[in-house]
């Protein structure tokens, strides 16, 4: 990734500022997945109290990667069933 394909970008997370550089075509994406996970913080801030951000910024973080995760092996699962399936249709 070259330097000039970069833009700054600002954005705020859990009360905190942060100034990376990403690609310009992906700039929106990323303040959308901030907003989205933003969010989510708030939303766990009023449910469990007596935490600090880093709690929330760790549970926001293991929400996403357990429903990423969830995503794929549905999706790994439906292919396999759909490929074993062309082959019984091609073998029957």
């Amino acid at each position: 990734m070259q330097n000039e394909d970069l833009t700054p970008v600002n954005l705020w997370l859990a009360g905190r500022s942060y100034r990376i550089l990403v690609k310009k075509n992906e700039a929106d994406t990323i303040r959308r997945a901030v907003k989205v996970a933003d969010e989510k913080i708030t939303e766990l801030k009023q449910a469990y109290s007596g935490k600090d951000d880093q709690d929330f910024l760790a549970m926001c973080l293991l929400m996403y990667a357990t429903d990423h995760i969830g995503t794929n092996s549905m999706n790994i699962a439906d292919e396999l069933k759909k490929l074993n399936e062309d082959i019984d249709s091609v073998l029957g």
